[in-house]
């Protein structure tokens, strides 16, 4: 009798992507290990993912290169993900990083509790009164592009597809990581000058609360998120970047059972999107 066919993955990864801090490629060989186990699984690289893509039940794209370093390639991955039906998880429906980094203006006008931002000049005004400022790219990633500028020279620098964030001297670094809408860890940065330095973390109620408040405003139905944030001077945590795409996960941080639980609870994510109706 023959068994029924596994779902096949495309598995999306630039392994010799340099990350300065981490090793992506070391995760998605990880990863790919433990998800052998349930699915059939190819890994290709970003530029070989469109002409790939009709031959899997899921297109899986993970770490930054993907999109970073092959915006050509992922383009036309997306696009025909919302053209022709190719399944891409995460879905390229999210409202976070995956769209540009203008969820951070939108958050800041709605009064959600996040790194004040904006991107015009005539807006300065709107941020509270800082030694210094960061005036980063809207679309990126790995802080590439990003620069501390004093308020004399801040409204020169604000040229182009750039925000603008007042520069805060928080306490330490935090991240929520969800699979759908549940939580699954946290990690935090204990000393802010080493940001991938992570130790566990044992969020409070209000915490979470606090994170789960943007997983529900982003409405992803399927996928891997995760919620950055930084416990400003007040002890108030505020939001950093809503990391919808393909999130580098931390995992060497965590032990055995910690990592165990994470990849059970992607394999039935997986599984419940494959289920679903396309």
């Amino acid at each position: 009798m023959s068994q029924p066919r596994r779902p096949r993955l495309l598995y999306v990864t630039d392994l010799a992507y340099p990350a300065r801090g981490r090793r992506y490629g070391d995760e998605d060989v990880f990863l790919t290990s433990r998800l052998r186990e349930d699915f059939d699984l190819a890994l290709c690289h970003p530029q070989d993912a469109p002409a790939l893509a009709d031959g899997f039940d899921a297109v899986v794209v993970r770490n930054s290169g993907p999109v970073l370093t092959h915006p050509e390639a992922y383009g036309a991955l997306r696009a025909r993900a919302l053209a022709d039906g190719v399944r891409l998880y995460n879905p390229p429906t999210g409202r976070g990083d995956m769209a540009g980094k203008r969820y951070l203006l939108e958050l800041t006008a709605a009064g959600h509790p996040v790194i004040p931002t904006v991107d015009r000049a005539e807006d300065l005004h709107l941020l509270p009164e800082a030694a210094a400022y960061v005036v980063k790219p809207r679309l990126g990633a790995d802080s590439i592009g990003l620069r501390t500028v004093p308020p004399a020279r801040l409204r020169t620098e604000v040229t182009g597809d750039v925000l603008v964030q007042p520069h805060i001297d928080f306490a330490y670094e935090v991240s929520f990581y969800f699979v759908d809408d549940t939580f699954q860890y946290a990690l935090y940065a204990p000393h802010p000058d080493r940001r991938w330095d992570l130790e566990r973390y044992e969020p409070t109620a209000a915490d979470l609360d606090f994170a789960r408040g943007f997983i529900g405003w982003n409405g992803l139905d399927h996928g891997i998120q995760r919620v950055d944030a930084c416990r400003a001077p007040d002890g108030r945590l505020l939001l950093v970047e809503l990391e919808d795409l393909n999130p580098y996960l931390s995992l060497d941080a965590l032990d055995d059972a910690g990592r165990d639980a994470f990849v059970t609870a992607v394999k039935e994510s997986l599984h419940r999107f494959l289920e679903t109706a396309p």
